[in-house]
């Protein structure tokens, strides 16, 4: 398939530039994969739209402040976004503009110096600090890595420390949101779990390879980066037990799927993993796991669109984005969502 497949028209006024005044007061719309009519919801209905005995799935990495604003030696603006950390001290970064990054350049982060070691194949720099560690510039230093649609995303508002993170975030790693968890609040949690629906918990630490967009042409060509991963013993039994009684496993986003789907079998009996998430889910894909899906819109032309596509049909999901315009939704990372059933 070509990836203009997979394009629709998004109006700029569409884009939502902040987060709903509650978390789970954003609006809901619910597709059925199997052709029904869709159905529009809110977040907050969530616990009578799950069943008793629904296997919940979430991630919980910890989206770090990894951008960065920086000089080089002459005083002109320089954009880090910090990657990974690569021992010993060094981290991975996305430089802007890259140019005046090459190996052996020096830039200045209020009294830190930084050097660039060299250049990845992918163009992003390997940089170690002259004295101290990166990991305490970025608490220092570090803001929020709001996506470059937010128009404010280069002067982070106060409430974008606590709303561009989920409330179960917990183990450090990520550079953009797994927005669909931004949605939950405590009180929603506890209202499932009420419900009896289990929630369990794994680590994807959402990279570069997540919001970059796919180039042109083929979207089998196209090969999707591995990012770090964690699924935990207990929720590998947890998810492996759902499906062994019949009960549902429901994604919380597409870095949940993305995980459950790289960590099992041939048969759809999930692993633990402690490593990489590596698979590529596009039309034809087999999905061994899940079998509903909570995630927010997303962009055009993009492997999220991608998967989505994949796991309920291109053109169910398409006829969905344009009732959700026509109807005001608000899209992407602080916007409404949609429930794949």
């Amino acid at each position: 398939m070509d990836l203009a497949d997979f394009d629709y028209e998004l109006p700029p006024h569409a884009i939502a530039q902040a987060p709903p005044a509650s978390r789970d007061g954003a609006r809901l719309l619910v597709v059925d994969r199997g052709g029904g009519a869709l159905d529009d919801r809110h977040v907050v209905d969530l616990p009578a739209l799950l069943r008793p005995g629904d296997c919940l799935v979430v991630n919980d990495s910890r989206v770090i402040p990894a951008r960065v604003l920086a000089e080089d030696a002459v005083g002109r603006a320089v954009e880090l976004l910090f990657l990974e950390a690569r021992p010993p001290g060094r981290w991975r970064a996305l430089v802007r503009p890259g140019r005046r990054c090459r190996p052996g350049t020096e830039l200045r982060v209020g009294d830190a110096r930084l050097l660039v070691v060299a250049v990845d194949a992918d163009g992003a720099r390997l940089l170690e600090r002259r004295e101290g560690t990166i990991d305490d510039l970025l608490a220092a230093h570090g803001l929020p890595p709001l996506p470059p649609y937010i128009v404010h995303h280069a002067k982070p508002a106060p409430e974008d420390w606590e709303r561009y993170q989920t409330v179960y975030a917990r183990n450090p790693g990520s550079v953009a949101a797994p927005t669909a968890g931004l949605h939950f609040s405590e009180a929603l949690l506890e209202r499932l779990r009420e419900r009896g629906v289990e929630v369990h918990a794994l680590t994807l630490h959402v990279g570069p390879a997540t919001f970059r967009p796919l180039p042109p042409g083929s979207v089998e060509a196209h090969a999707l980066p591995p990012e770090r991963a964690t699924v935990p013993p207990a929720t590998a039994a947890a998810v492996n037990a759902a499906r062994a009684d019949g009960r549902r496993v429901i994604a919380v986003g597409t870095t949940v799927t993305r995980t459950l789907e790289s960590a099992a079998d041939e048969d759809g009996r999930v692993r633990a993993l402690d490593g990489e998430a590596t698979i590529y889910l596009r039309p034809g894909s087999p999905f061994r796991v899940i079998d509903a899906l909570l995630t927010n819109f997303h962009l055009p032309r993009s492997s999220l669109l991608v998967l989505v596509s994949a796991f309920a049909g291109r053109e169910r999901i398409l006829a969905a984005y344009r009732h959700a315009l026509a109807a005001g939704y608000r899209f992407y990372s602080y916007g409404d969502a949609t429930l794949i059933l």
